[in-house]
């Protein structure tokens, strides 16, 4: 009997240790955090101000370079420049704590300087431009005007818009969004500035030019905020691209990194997507317009610059050699230097829409941008 006793007590041990295992796994099993996401970007310490001053600088030498549409008002290279790098001689209507040309990428901030000096040197002409000549042309209605370059470049669409991409969506996608700015600290709080992880995801989401209750408000919007809003309708780029930047900086506010993570892939795609939808919109611009050159040169320029953005995003669908390519069936070249709408073919802009859309799945769609 003691023999069957000591046995059983053995058991009951087991038992009871094998159920205390059981437990613990059960406590111990990973859970998803639980958390709400905001509708809007309300989120405490939020501050993007660096972003806010380089979208407004770039506002106002998109002003000083639509000047250039009136024959005999020539634009001033070096205070174009200084606009760059918030030097001296920028002229602008207030004093910004920030520049543009350090947050570009930097390979291509000499290109920009050189598309700058072609801009300044076309504006100062005082004849009709034409192939070979550069200076203003009008479209066949005479309703519309627009500086373009020998080569038929609309230097100043091509600078804006490239700036779209190699800063703003640049910084956005890869650099804010990066291994480098997102591996910090996220849990000492700056007073209006919230963690470093968070501060860095703000950032990004300044760079997109929007309110904080997009897209329910659709005011005030500025460049890449502008397109977002023009694809929509094919899209649903409003709703798809703020749902992402929502999540990611909730999922950051709760140390929930795989849905940051999440959020990092839905909203490079999604601004990735605007680009390419606004691409194809100035393509088929540029295929319904090819017989009037002035309405030719504003919007495949346009296309050139929303082709050329698609590079800075670390995580795009295409590749460099794809994007060339594209480039290089618009203006013959993927080397601003090298372009000349003047040359471009209706043929090689279908070959260029039709490549683009397929990348991306917008074959049914294609026609509709």
């Amino acid at each position: 009997m003691k023999n069957l006793y000591l046995k059983n007590l053995f058991l009951l041990f087991i038992i009871s240790m094998l159920a205390s295992c059981n437990m613990e796994d059960d406590v111990n099993v990973d859970v998803a955090p639980s958390y709400e996401i905001p509708t809007f970007y309300n989120f405490d310490n939020v501050s993007y101000t660096g972003q806010t001053s380089r979208l407004n600088m770039l506002t106002e030498w998109k002003a000083y370079m639509g000047t250039s549409k009136t024959m005999g008002v020539a634009l001033d290279a070096d205070r174009m420049k200084a606009m760059f790098a918030n030097a001296e001689g920028a002229g602008f209507s207030q004093e910004y704590p920030k520049q543009i040309k350090s947050k570009t990428f930097e390979a291509v901030q000499t290109d920009f300087e050189a598309l700058i000096d072609e801009l300044a040197a076309a504006s100062a002409s005082t004849v009709a431009g034409s192939e070979g000549v550069s200076g203003v042309i009008e479209s066949n209605d005479g309703a519309k005007s627009y500086l373009v370059g020998e080569d038929g470049l609309d230097h100043a669409q091509v600078i804006e818009k490239g700036l779209m991409g190699a800063c703003f969506y640049y910084q956005g996608t890869s650099v804010y969004m990066g291994d480098d700015r997102m591996n910090v600290d996220n849990e000492i709080v700056e007073p209006g500035e919230g963690t470093a992880m968070e501060h860095h995801w703000d950032e990004a989401f300044g760079y997109l030019g929007v309110p904080k209750e997009f897209p329910v408000n659709t005011s005030g919007l500025v460049f890449w905020g502008t397109y977002t809003n023009r694809r929509n309708d094919l899209l649903n780029s409003n709703q798809t691209l703020m749902d992402a930047m929502l999540k990611g900086r909730a999922a950051i506010s709760n140390d929930d990194l795989t849905a940051r993570d999440e959020a990092i892939t839905e909203a490079r795609a999604a601004w990735e997507e605007v680009s390419v939808g606004t691409a194809l919109h100035y393509l088929n611009g540029g295929i319904a317009d090819f017989d009037d050159m002035a309405l030719r040169s504003h919007d495949l320029s346009e296309a050139i610059g929303f082709v050329y953005s698609l590079q800075f995003n670390e995580g795009r669908k295409i590749d460099l050699a794809q994007i060339n390519e594209i480039l290089t069936l618009i203006a013959g070249s993927s080397d601003f230097e090298n372009m000349n709408l003047y040359n471009t073919a209706v043929a090689d802009l279908q070959t260029a829409k039709d490549k683009l859309a397929e990348y991306y799945g917008f074959e049914a769609i294609k026609d509709q941008f």
